[in-house]
């Protein structure tokens, strides 16, 4: 099918521990991709990405990761950019090395600056991370995550736009995010879902349809944004619009769950999407 669908994690029935069983769990449960957790550091020797590499192989599975938490293109000294800069790198790395292919992460905070400003240092500071990649030979894709807050920086305009000027970066786009950023249960309709769409199409082309990454769960907000993710069915957001509309726009790359229970939800919408397009 144009859309695969996974986890961000490992699957919360995942039977035993490690990224070796959950990307085999993986597969048991008939999704295709796994997003690898490393949200807190990345501490991983070669000889075990080299596995993970090896399973994923067998076993037909995508993998993504998802880099530490703990990563702004707009840090505010030197000492913390360096360390920021270090996370980013060492997921992009090492999951190189387990054989991701593409490297989710938040993209950082305003600081109460104008965002154009930021917008301007994060772009300098994508351009030369992705150089640095470049010379090494480590062939990923950077993807600037849409974030559910007003404070961060990571509006779909801001990673869309960062997509288009840097060779190496592609928008991770975090559906529930973009849902409970403006805080008042807008971007919820067919119609904003297909402008979406509609603006990768025009800015990225049809490549941007077709090598879309995309988070999605229901979530919780308030006017200032995201509080947490819920499963789909707790939750408000319209996610049979979303997928008819990525039917329509013939979106084809992957889609991962981020709900509590993500095998559950990602099920859900497997299922509902081979409704829409089933499989040849």
């Amino acid at each position: 099918m144009p859309l695969l669908f996974g986890t961000v994690g490992s699957p919360s029935g995942t039977p035993r521990s490690g990224t070796d069983a959950a990307i085999e769990y993986i597969r048991e449960l008939g999704l295709d991709a796994l997003e690898i957790a490393w949200v807190r550091s990345v501490r991983v020797k070669d000889e075990t990405c080299a596995g993970f590499k090896a399973v994923a192989g067998e076993q037909d599975v995508r993998l993504s990761i998802h880099a530490p938490y703990y990563i702004n293109l707009n840090s505010q000294t030197a000492e913390k950019m360096k360390a920021s800069d270090g996370r980013l790198l060492a997921a992009a790395r090492k999951g190189y090395l387990a054989g991701a292919t593409d490297i989710i992460f938040h993209p950082g905070s305003y600081h109460g600056q104008p965002p154009e400003q930021v917008y301007e240092r994060a772009k300098e500071k994508l351009i030369e991370l992705t150089g640095i990649l470049r010379e090494e030979g480590v062939d990923v894709m950077l993807r600037p995550e849409t974030m559910g807050k007003g404070a961060m920086f990571g509006s779909l305009e801001e990673v869309v736009q960062l997509s288009k000027e840097i060779d190496g970066v592609e928008p991770c786009l975090d559906i529930a995010h973009l849902h409970a950023r403006p805080g008042d249960g807008s971007f919820n309709t067919y119609g904003e879902f297909a402008g979406m769409f509609e603006l990768i199409k025009r800015e990225l082309g049809d490549h941007g349809l077709q090598t879309v990454h995309m988070h999605m769960s229901g979530i919780e907000y308030t006017e200032a944004g995201e509080q947490n993710h819920l499963m789909l069915a707790e939750a408000d957001l319209d996610w049979r619009a979303f997928l008819q509309a990525c039917k329509d726009y013939g979106v084809a790359g992957r889609i991962v769950g981020e709900s509590p229970t993500q095998e559950d939800d990602a099920l859900l919408l497997q299922a509902a999407y081979e409704e829409l397009v089933p499989a040849e």
